[in-house]
């Protein structure tokens, strides 16, 4: 970058300050809603960054290269959209229809407007989106820039800290925090007030180049990111002491104005009295951003395509041949990163246990370590989609309870990620409740266009995650077993999303059992005991519990007495039993479910199933007081 600001340069920096404060209060006042109040806090840093610094090509807002601007702080994205107005991407009508219901500009960033890098406004989450950014950059070997704007309030979030110590874990010298420390929050002072140096320390003591600069001073911003841009091997956090409401004396720096638009009669006074304080008249500018270098990245689709047949662990997956279904994701992941070079897969230090170990043996350089910060995993996990790649980001489902906020706000932003939970169930046994997952199928459920898949065997996990690879409407979910399972279909076997699967069925079928994963087993060993005391039943896996197949399954139970008998090890609330209930809801079919409703302990997989009575003793007991 070049190391001075010219005259010229300073004052046009300075008009674009202007223009976006104006622009901000105007857009708020009409839409009677926002925080114009925080706008102004950012607008000499907004218009630095955006006016001289950003490299963008501005017809092209998916260019590989352009730099990369996160807004963590997402309720002040006024300001960000007239940063955009001010460079001719939208009018000032569509500015004015802020927050209005066919407007793309949202009151909080989403990408209905494609200028937005990401869904945020759930505070303390875009540093971590911006690690993922800044992590592509190295892996591709291109040159852009992500800056994160966060603010002093959200920095209190526990997630923002993962962020930094993985920014500086990996050493991205191409990831620039500014940290807009305006002193107020919506309803007092934050924690550390104007206090830049506890901040700044803050960030020191995780490993990054850190400045406190007057975030005001349009020539210190500038001095400051010129010099964040030599900085090698760590990450810039850039502490800028703000005030809220900046640029209007009787508010300014004053609590109580938090997301308060200013009223409409009030307008004109507050221009006038921005002009006067900036000595400057708001006017139009003609400025274009440079534009980045360019590259051969293609940021197209393809289908991806592998083969059981043809894979090198072939042998794990003959018929009857027993194998654990996170065993089987492992090998699909490595066959995925054979075939296709976006395929990246994140990890909460438990590569051994969900096997994504089998995909660092090939794919080292396409590998993540996130440690144990599993929020943090699905931030950098969602900037890395958003870029191009493919996440898969595997943990045990037990542990994605506590980054459900960054999963929900990675399905508004329809960002697919591809997210594999382990250790479902009590049939883990002896690690005990707080290991097994008895909750995420009703949390992945509630994701907009999720989709939930629960492989049985080896064959089944292996071909729902090549399914995973290419769905690309959303969040998707394998929920994986610990323990090994018997193959129950050959390798040519095809899956399908929003499928199932009926694999015993009569003329003369009393009841239909519907079951996955662990549980389908049971039910097989039941059908079994009930076809030796001439109980004849259908069996179904619903290997697809998001969507589901609610033809099949009604044409299946009509023609088992309309009765299905679900059995899921899953707590009852949410879960597959309730998924069908819902589907099935206007429909004369008696629903039945066995499902976890216990607090689970220690034990075996064997004793956890009995204690559930969700296993094949029970089934048959159910079965034989609904049929007989």
């Amino acid at each position: 970058m070049e190391n001075k600001l010219t005259p010229e340069k300073l004052n046009l920096l300075k008009q674009v300050a202007l223009n976006l404060r104006i622009d901000s209060v105007k857009a708020t006042t009409e839409s009677k809603s926002g925080h114009p109040t925080s706008c102004m806090a950012i607008a000499d840093l907004v218009s630095v960054i955006f006016f001289k610094f950003l490299k963008y090509d501005i017809k092209n807002p998916k260019n590989p290269n352009n730099d990369r601007f996160i807004l963590s702080i997402g309720h002040t994205i006024p300001i960000i959209y007239a940063a955009w107005k001010n460079l001719n991407v939208i009018t000032e009508k569509e500015l004015l229809d802020l927050r209005k219901f066919n407007s793309v500009l949202e009151g909080h960033p989403t990408p209905r407007f494609e200028y937005n890098e990401a869904a945020t406004g759930s505070l303390g989450q875009g540093l971590a989106i911006g690690v993922g950014m800044a992590l592509n950059a190295k892996h591709d070997k291109l040159d852009y820039k992500t800056f994160v704007m966060i603010g002093d309030g959200e920095a209190a979030e526990g997630s923002v800290w993962e962020a930094a110590e993985l920014a500086t874990h990996y050493k991205l010298d191409n990831l620039i925090t500014i940290l807009d420390c305006n002193r107020l929050g919506q309803s007092g002072e934050s924690i550390h007030g104007h206090d830049v140096e506890k901040f700044e320390r803050k960030f020191q003591a995780f490993g990054f180049k850190t400045f406190s600069i007057d975030g005001h001073n349009i020539q210190e911003i500038f001095d400051t990111l010129n010099s964040a841009y030599n900085i090698k091997n760590q990450p810039v956090a850039i502490i800028a002491k703000t005030f809220k409401g900046s640029g209007l004396q009787e508010i300014e720096n004053k609590n109580g104005h938090h997301g308060k638009p200013f009223k409409q009669e009030e307008l004109e006074n507050i221009i006038k009295e921005l002009e006067s304080r900036f000595k400057l008249k708001y006017q139009n500018i003609k400025y274009t951003p440079e534009l980045p270098n360019k590259t051969n990245i293609n940021l197209e689709k393809e289908k991806i395509k592998i083969s059981l047949n043809t894979d090198s662990n072939t042998n794990f997956f003959d018929l009857d041949q027993k194998i654990a279904t996170r065993k089987a994701f492992g090998y699909a992941l490595q066959a995925l990163g054979n075939a296709n070079k976006n395929i990246f897969v994140l990890d909460a230090d438990v590569q051994n246990s969900t096997y994504t170990e089998i995909f660092v043996q090939k794919h080292p350089e396409r590998f993540i370590q996130c440690f144990i910060a599993e929020q943090n995993m699905i931030g950098v996990s969602t900037g890395l989609e958003s870029r191009g790649k493919i996440p898969f980001a595997a943990t045990f489902g037990a542990f994605f309870t506590r980054a459900f906020d960054q999963i929900r706000m990675a399905g508004i932003g329809r960002n697919a990620l591809r997210l594999c939970g382990s250790h479902c169930g009590v049939s883990i046994g002896e690690d005990g409740p707080s290991q097994m997952a008895l909750e995420d199928i009703a949390m992945f459920r509630t994701i907009p266009n999720s989709i939930v898949l629960y492989p049985s065997d080896g064959v089944s996990a292996y071909k729902l995650t090549e399914l995973m690879a290419n769905y690309y409407d959303g969040v998707s979910y394998l929920r994986t077993s610990r323990p090994e399972t018997i193959n129950i279909y050959n390798k040519n076997e095809e899956f399908k999303i929003g499928g199932c699967k009926i694999l015993r069925q009569s003329k003369n079928d009393k009841i239909c059992i519907i079951a996955a994963g662990i549980t389908l087993h049971e039910s097989l060993k039941a059908y079994e005991e009930l076809k030796k005391q001439n109980i004849n039943v259908s069996v179904i896996d619903l290997y697809s519990i998001k969507p589901l197949d609610k033809n099949t399954i009604i044409d299946i139970a009509q023609k088992s007495e309309n009765k299905i008998l679900t059995v899921e090890d899953h707590y009852i609330q949410g879960g597959l039993g309730e998924a069908l209930a819902s589907e099935l809801s206007n429909t004369n079919i008696v629903i039945e479910k066995l499902a976890v409703t216990k607090i689970p302990r220690s034990g075996t997989p064997a004793e956890l199933l009995n204690f559930e009575e969700i296993n094949a003793k029970t089934i048959v007991q159910k079965i034989i007081a609904i049929c007989c």
